[in-house]
């Protein structure tokens, strides 16, 4: 198969601006958002509808080329990365907010539309979409779909399973089927929507979604703690969560974290403390101040250094903004930033930051940890340079030190990248061998060719 044979055999489905053959258009669409992993594809094409990816998955299927669906290209763990000799199936133009139930408090919503306007749509209406990845502005919907996002407010409102109530799916074979309905209760049969939710476009194509919104919290209020040892920090998030509170957001930064984001924000953090968090509490107003009041006394009781309570929307933003641009303010220090994602039960975090350290002094490698500190996922950050090949052999030890610490500790290997390429060596350890045989199962059920973004999460056997 080569490239003009592509163009030639879509060429009656798609428009000729819509399938992408030359070199220096395939480059953009290699990679995804993690570092190190790239592959060219033979073509990228542009569907702008549901039948046109139906069409393109059944001749992929009679020419047997494999194909990768994308949006934006911001996933972290590899999963979008193109198969060499593959199709990219790009979803940007499948862009359409397709309704707003305001009675059912729903919203459907194509797989190319950018997370961030799912939220604002919302919001217009006085109702709120939960999910917030770190990537919203710029992530699509059917990615968040796909990887089962999770981000800032997920220890109150959960992952992006948590608010699909449906979805339309191209299959294998190029049929189109929905799966889910609009209702609060549905539980005929096996849920194979939730099969589909972080199965990494493994099982079929995304190309639509039905989102469960909820009212607007009335009343949200910020504060921001520092700490001079991170176990008084962890001690605080285990006080806070023991007093029955459930913060919208609960997240830390370590001391390097908070250098690099004092450097580049100007939030005005001590640059000599171990731990910062930042805390919102939302909801009715008067529950918000009563969750605010304690939780400050908490903080003061687990010794923190300051406590500030945002006194207005604009100084919340402002602290908000240390924990938002840590990812910004470290890829500022070195060419190659590698975002880790690995989560440990909660009792564990401070061992496990611990376990960081130790990994970063013993392979030499500069790492620093931000996360969210009340869901237990961290993001271990290396900072490195891919052209020095003995470092990056030292970052791989790393990498895989970090992961085995975290199974070692009751943990998971991914708390909301998804598997992908970069955990996919680890995945069989922490399932164990029957569970991993079973989703080799199920992969073959649906996709019995192999076809669909093969080589992730992992293989099939021959």
């Amino acid at each position: 198969m080569t490239a003009p044979d592509v163009r030639h055999a879509l060429g009656s489905t798609l428009a000729d601006a819509d399938i992408l053959t030359e070199i220096e258009d395939l480059i953009p669409y290699g990679f995804d958002g993690t570092a190190t992993l790239k592959e060219r594809p033979l073509a990228v094409v542009f569907p702008r509808s549901t039948k046109q990816v139906s069409a393109v998955v059944k001749w992929a299927r009679e020419a047997r080329v494999p194909v990768v669906s994308r949006g934006n290209g911001t996933g972290l763990s590899g999963g979008s990365v193109p198969v060499a000799g593959g199709l990219v199936l790009c979803l940007n133009h499948l862009d359409r907010i397709v309704e707003l139930d305001r009675a059912n408090l729903t919203i459907r919503a194509q797989a190319g539309v950018v997370t961030q306007d799912i939220f604002a749509a919302a919001d217009a209406a006085g109702l709120f979409y939960p999910p917030d990845p770190g990537s919203m502005k710029i992530s699509t919907i059917g990615g968040n779909v796909a990887e089962n996002s999770g981000g800032l407010r997920g220890l109150k409102y959960g992952v992006t399973r948590d608010y699909v109530l449906g979805m339309e799916v191209v299959l294998a074979d190029g049929s189109i089927c929905r799966l889910g309905t609009a209702c609060v209760k549905d539980v005929a049969g096996y849920s194979l929507r939730d099969l589909f939710i972080g199965s990494e476009g493994t099982l079929g194509i995304v190309t639509e979604v039905l989102l469960k919104l909820l009212p607007r919290p009335t009343a949200r209020r910020t504060l921001l703690a520092t700490f001079a040892a991170m176990d008084e920090a962890a001690a605080t998030v285990s006080a806070i969560i023991a007093a029955g509170i459930v913060p919208c957001t609960l997240e830390f930064l370590d001391r390097r974290t908070i250098q690099c984001v004092e450097d580049f924000a100007h939030v005005g953090l001590p640059t000599d403390a171990e731990a910062v968090l930042l805390i919102e509490a939302d909801g009715h107003p008067a529950a918000v101040d009563d969750e605010v009041a304690h939780i400050e006394k908490l903080c003061r009781e687990h010794a923190a250094t300051t406590v500030r309570v945002a006194a207005d929307a604009a100084e919340a933003t402002r602290l908000a903004t240390a924990r938002r641009s840590a990812f910004s303010a470290l890829a500022r220090l070195r060419p190659t930033t590698i975002l880790e994602d690995v989560t440990v039960p909660r009792s564990e975090l401070a061992a496990m930051i611990r376990d960081v350290e130790a990994i970063a002094l013993k392979h030499d490698v500069q790492i620093a940890t931000f996360g969210h500190f009340g869901d237990g996922n961290l993001h271990p950050t290396i900072l490195t340079d891919e052209r020095d090949t003995a470092e990056m052999h030292r970052v791989e030890a790393a990498i895989t030190a970090i992961v085995e610490a975290a199974l070692a500790r009751g943990g998971t290997i991914t708390g909301e990248h998804g598997v992908g390429l970069a955990k996919k060596p680890f995945l069989r350890r922490q399932l164990g061998d029957a569970s991993y045989s079973l989703l080799q199962l199920v992969k073959r059920s649906f996709d019995p060719d192999g076809l669909l973004n093969p080589g992730k999460i992992f293989d099939l056997p021959a």
